[in-house]
């Protein structure tokens, strides 16, 4: 395998594939777009060039190897990269890449699919008022330091499981919206993003709120700032989340199943 050092050398061999981008915020001389000590992401591409593979640690609270290419060098391919990087480090990809690997590399096993969703753009127009609101409903907004509590109560009823909570690490920004007595009904953070892909996660929704438009207004508000800032932006999904996938696909954003693998010594069962 050959290591890539360039960036844009990255993004010509994966074709400019967004979650190869998101896991190679790390690269030397790139700087990442959330605070933090320095994340060392590495990438390589086989020797015919037909596959590449990038380890990025601390994505969305794992160490990943994101795989894109031809399946047959892939699985040399991370097998060289597990070498490198550890066995802490769980490749991911389009679910023929993945079952090739997992064939080839008999430490591995297969832990999780789920569903990758990303947009380059349009920037979508900004919601510029609640949902259903009646007067007094407020526009979504990003949230400060004195809204945590508000934060911490939605996260603990609406998603406790969630990667992004606020007092964990990973987060850059919260958004969320109210209804019109003040309440927090819903919020989206803006956390492990790339330079070039924003990233949205610990979408949440107050169970006496679901079904009205809050979610999909401060999606939408936080999709917005992700394009104006990154250029694109992507998230995580639970692959039989109908009602999200719906709301992504309504602000724009495509679907694609994705297959994680673990070296099984290391294995817990969490995406």
């Amino acid at each position: 395998m050959i290591e890539i050092s360039d960036h844009a050398e990255l993004a010509d061999r994966c074709h400019g594939d967004l979650l190869c981008l998101w896991a190679a915020q790390g690269m030397v001389g790139r700087r990442p777009a959330r605070p933090g000590p320095d994340l060392h992401s590495r990438a390589w591409r086989s020797a015919d060039g037909s596959a590449v593979a990038v380890a990025g640690p601390d994505l969305s609270t794992r160490n990943r190897i994101a795989v894109h290419g031809r399946a047959d060098p892939a699985v040399a391919l991370v097998r060289g990269v597990l070498d490198a990087v550890g066995p802490a480090f769980r490749p991911l990809g389009d679910p023929d890449v993945i079952a090739a690997v997992v064939t080839g590399i008999p430490e591995l096993a297969p832990v999780a699919a789920f569903g990758w969703m990303d947009s380059r753009g349009p920037v979508p127009r900004r919601q510029e008022s609640g949902p259903d609101a009646s007067p007094g409903g407020r526009p979504p907004s990003w949230l400060a330091a004195a809204d945590l509590t508000d934060i911490r109560a939605l996260m603990s009823v609406s998603f406790p499981d969630s990667d992004a909570q606020p007092d964990g690490h990973g987060v850059e920004r919260w958004a969320g919206v109210r209804d019109q007595d003040g309440r927090l009904t819903a919020v989206t953070a803006l956390a492990w993003s790339a330079p070039d892909v924003g990233y949205l996660a610990g979408v949440a929704v107050h169970p006496d709120a679901r079904g009205r438009g809050y979610g999909a207004a401060v999606c939408g508000f936080v999709l917005h700032e992700a394009l104006a800032s990154h250029g694109a932006a992507a998230l995580m999904v639970e692959e039989r989340n109908e009602p999200a996938i719906r709301l992504y696909r309504g602000l724009g954003m495509s679907y694609r199943t994705l297959t994680a693998a673990a070296v099984t010594a290391s294995l817990d069962r969490r995406t």
